[in-house]
């Protein structure tokens, strides 16, 4: 019976299968350090097959380097034995929530969340460290060498090592802060769904190179926009210029992404965006719209029922000149004022329609879409998101275009108000938490409101206060942003008490008994908020869930035997036999580890049951995802008895069979009596 692997998927391996299949002569067999044969891939035959002139040595080529990239990229890819540990008393609603909250380094998180929600991200917000200087950032030692972590010495690492002080005495200033994105940036990419998007705050101290890192990893062409956000911070600084505004930076995973049809809340109240439709005249003189001619035909419609007009156009032959719009007579070199459109048939309307054709002379704004539309028999051209567009002729003979919409949507790069930090602080100080720099909800309900208008997982994995998770409650009571869930990661980073800003939280903390970190207060203002939310108008479309299942990272229930088999000595031979470490009791952490390892999702409704005297775990409703059976002593009845159920998985402990007999037949009788499922052990 196959063994789940229960580690993070190796996705060095998984790129060079890709790199296999697309040039086959390009990966070669080669022996490791401990002689065991593994693929490796031959570079200089691979920069031969995607060059069309022969390659010899490095080349100048545009790109964004800094020392310890590459270092960053084996991180990102390199596998982790680690897992997910459900904590039931800090989650709210554990069995019936779609929302999830995972505490521990976020790129470990993205590593355990590859499997299950691998393309299935609708969007991802982060509000990273911006490295002036005083912020912390993540130090990932996952491929670094010893002696780096040396020079670290006497700098402020908190959080069990993950945190380490970036000041700008440190030669590493830029470097360290894009090793640290670059790794979580790549990661990120790989969950989000084909149709999502990827909102990234960020200050001007990294901008720049934020901005050239993001192009590299999604492509310049998947570059939606930058917003600028204006902060409506305190200016009574003594600086040259008062900074009061931050970047936002959005990509898309791919040009089939739609943004959804919102309207920046500064839009006058009477403007014409608010309505269901938006129509204008297509005429557009200018240089940059050089006259053309095109022929409605019959049946081209007209908003009144009866027209006739005479053709307009002057009586002599007359060539443009566009860049002062006139027309002047070859013959007798006098000019002409002449208005566009010019009529060169008589224009004759019955029942709203023409009938019969007429030339027309104009500068254009949208030809081609006027082309398609009479092309396709004058009926609505369909754009897409809701959208259609139609032509018609007004009772002065002009074309209008009218664009039907499903909602307004007015998007502009410069984000104003859309709340403060100091508000969003003084409302969390109203419900007893204390934050220093939140970012504000009405922030992110916007963003949310754009980026996830139809539902779908979005993933904040720089939680903070956990602002995300409350702009989705409260969208969600206005019957807003419905369908959509949240996954939060936050590191527990701890509180400094010696900091004053940090105090207040410290003390918070302490007060309910908590541990001072960063992730404790992330979680209560959740709670808090979601409560609060309950106690107000609600949309009775909304299914009122303000719960989520806390999840942290830990170690690998597995012993160390389990992932490495072949070196098991002889004195380790009782370690081989049983798998699971010896304080890993609860069933529900080798249940957990087996959703991420399978990929099964993390939300989905659990249920223990009795079969035969044993507790098994039922995942999701019949036809089950997942039956987990981690008991000792299975029989087998209680084998027949869960291949009843036709699960589309089922996993045991591999040593948890009555007998021998029985493990090697357990998958034959599946076969028999469920062939669709898949039979695995740990």
């Amino acid at each position: 019976m196959e063994k789940l692997k229960m580690h993070s998927p190796n996705l060095t391996d998984e790129n060079i299968a890709k790199i296999r299949e697309l040039f086959p002569g390009c990966v070669a067999e080669a022996t490791d350090e401990n002689g065991k044969l593994r693929y490796v891939v031959d570079f200089d035959q691979l920069r031969q097959e995607l060059s069309d002139h022969i390659v010899e040595g490095a080349q100048e080529r545009y790109r964004l380097d800094w020392p310890g990239k590459r270092e960053a990229l084996i991180t990102a890819n390199a596998p982790i034995a680690k897992t997910l540990r459900p904590a039931r008393d800090e989650s709210v609603d554990f069995d019936t929530t779609q929302n999830l909250f995972i505490e521990g380094d976020n790129l470990e998180a993205l590593k355990l969340l590859q499997q299950t929600y691998l393309g299935k991200v609708k969007m991802i917000y982060i509000d990273p460290p911006y490295n002036t200087g005083k912020d912390f950032i993540y130090r990932d030692n996952f491929a670094a060498a010893k002696e780096q972590f040396e020079v670290d010495a006497g700098e402020r690492d908190v959080a069990e090592g993950r945190l380490v002080a970036n000041p700008e005495t440190r030669g590493r200033f830029h470097s360290d802060w894009l090793s640290m994105m670059y790794s979580r940036v790549r990661l990120s990419r790989s969950l989000l769904s084909d149709d999502g998007f990827l909102f990234i705050s960020i200050g001007e101290d990294e901008f720049a190179n934020l901005k050239k890192l993001c192009d590299e990893i999604f492509g310049e062409d998947n570059f939606v926009s930058c917003f600028i956000w204006n902060t409506e911070g305190h200016t009574d600084n003594q600086f040259d210029v008062k900074v009061n505004h931050e970047f936002i930076l959005l990509y898309s995973k791919a040009d089939i992404a739609r943004l959804g049809n919102v309207v920046d809340p500064n839009t006058r109240a009477e403007s014409n965006l608010w309505k269901g439709f938006a129509e204008n005249s297509i005429t557009k003189n200018g240089p940059a719209n050089p006259p053309s001619e095109i022929t409605l035909p019959v049946g081209f419609p007209c908003t009144t029922a009866s027209l006739s007009l005479a053709a307009n156009e002057p009586p002599q032959t007359f060539f443009v000149s566009a860049s002062e719009q006139k027309y002047i007579s070859r013959e007798l070199t006098q000019e002409y004022e002449v208005s566009y459109p010019i009529r060169r048939d008589d224009l004759n309307v019955h029942e709203g329609k023409l009938t019969s054709a007429v030339r027309v002379f104009s500068g254009w704004a949208n030809a081609e879409k006027l082309r398609t539309f009479i092309k396709g028999g004058c009926t609505p051209i369909n754009e897409g998101n809701g959208n259609t567009l139609t032509f018609y002729l007004s009772d002065r003979g002009v074309i209008y275009y009218r664009r039907e919409r499903e909602a307004a949507k007015n998007i502009v790069s410069v984000l104003r108000n859309l709340g403060t930090t100091e508000r969003m602080r003084s409302e969390l100080e109203n419900i007893g938490i204390p934050f220093s720099y939140p970012k504000p909800k009405e922030l992110l309900s916007y963003l949310i409101s754009m980026g996830a208008p139809d539902g779908g997982v979005v993933l904040d994995f720089f939680a903070g206060s956990g602002t995300t998770a409350q702009a989705i409650f409260e969208q969600q009571a206005k019957g807003k942003s419905l369908g959509v869930s949240f996954i939060l990661v936050q590191l527990p980073e701890a509180i400094d008490r010696t900091d004053p800003k940090q105090v207040p939280g410290a003390k918070f903390c302490e007060g309910l008994g908590l541990p001072r970190t960063i992730s404790e207060i992330c979680k209560e203002r959740i709670r808090r908020a979601g409560q609060k939310i309950l106690e107000g108008e609600l949309h009775p479309d909304w299914n009122r869930d303000v719960g989520f299942r806390v999840l942290k990272i830990d170690s690998s229930n597995m012993r160390d035997s389990y992932y490495t088999p072949d070196e098991t000595s002889q004195r380790n031979l009782l370690d081989a036999v049983e798998n699971v470490k010896p304080d890993r009791t609860d069933p529900e952490d080798l249940l957990f580890q087996v959703l991420v390892d399978w990929g099964v999702d993390l939300t989905l409704p659990i249920r223990k049951k009795e079969v035969t005297g044993k507790t098994i775990f039922f995942v999701n409703e019949e036809p089950y995802d997942l039956i987990a059976c981690f008991e000792y002593g299975v029989t087998e009845d209680l084998v027949k008895e869960l291949a009843k159920h036709q699960p589309a998985r089922v996993v045991f402990r591999d040593n948890g069979f009555a007998s021998d007999a029985l493990k090697i037949n357990v998958e034959q009788i599946f076969k028999q009596m469920s062939p669709a499922t898949d039979v695995k052990s740990i």
